[in-house]
């Protein structure tokens, strides 16, 4: 009887034809590739070398490349996972309520420093691609870049710049300021938590705030403010700008 249970068996092949087009096997491919990114961010004592966010996305562009399988299959396992990002953005308003006493004194410095920061990350990554003959389509992604990813997707829209192309933009900036994040401010010797959380929020986004977080909560709360306050201006003022400067 087991003989003839093994011979109604598909073959291997086909079970893994199934499986590779099966949209779960992308959301199990992506969570798998961020829970081995956070362990090993962990065991190297939260080095900001070890990015679990880099390593997510080294991992799982490596895998979708040797399964061969196409981005939008991939999507449609990992777009529940892209459909929790506005909510995660959402939710850091509940750290930033509960450290809304210590902004006492401190706001005029801290609204000086995102108008700041964010018209600097709009007008050096615009300036150097221009500057460099890119793309003009590309350049209104940059435009967008500068803020969280789900609102730099929802900004790309008005300013008819890819999406797709906008997020890989903010990502990377969030991943490239997670890591340089701790060694920039080290230098500029800016020691004070919520200066180094501000900073973070305002420059590398969701993954800064994340990486903040990590850190110190104070940081974290921060972070958080930096990120909200940037990406409630960045989608009301990046628009009208586009409109004039384009």
């Amino acid at each position: 009887m087991s003989n003839e249970f093994q011979t109604h068996l598909p073959p291997i092949s086909d079970i893994w034809v199934y499986l590779s087009g099966s949209p779960l096997l992308a959301l199990v491919l992506t969570l798998s590739a961020y829970l081995l990114g956070l362990t090993l961010y962990e065991r190297s004592q939260r080095n900001p070398l070890a990015n679990p966010v880099l390593i997510a996305v080294v991992v799982v562009t490596f895998s979708i490349s040797v399964l061969d399988m196409p981005y939008a299959k991939y999507f449609e396992g990992a777009q529940f996972v892209h459909f929790l990002l506005g909510t995660a953005t959402v939710s850091l308003a509940i750290p930033i309520y509960k450290g809304f006493a210590s902004l006492k004194g401190r706001m005029l410095v801290l609204l000086l420093s995102l108008m700041t920061g964010g018209v600097t990350s709009v007008f050096t990554a615009v300036g150097v691609a221009r500057w460099l003959g890119v793309d003009e389509s590309l350049v209104r992604g940059l435009v967008a870049k500068s803020v969280t990813a789900p609102i730099a997707m929802g900004i790309a829209e008005r300013v008819q710049a890819s999406p797709t192309l906008t997020a890989i933009f903010a990502v990377s900036t969030g991943i490239l300021g997670a890591i340089l994040g701790r060694y920039v401010l080290d230098a500029l010797r800016v020691t004070q938590w919520w200066q180094r959380g501000f900073a973070l929020g305002v420059a590398a986004h969701g993954i800064g705030t994340s990486r903040a977080f990590s850190v110190h909560p104070e940081a974290g709360a921060y972070a958080s403010l930096g990120m909200g306050l940037h990406g409630i201006v960045g989608a009301v003022v990046i628009p009208q700008a586009v409109s004039w400067w384009f």
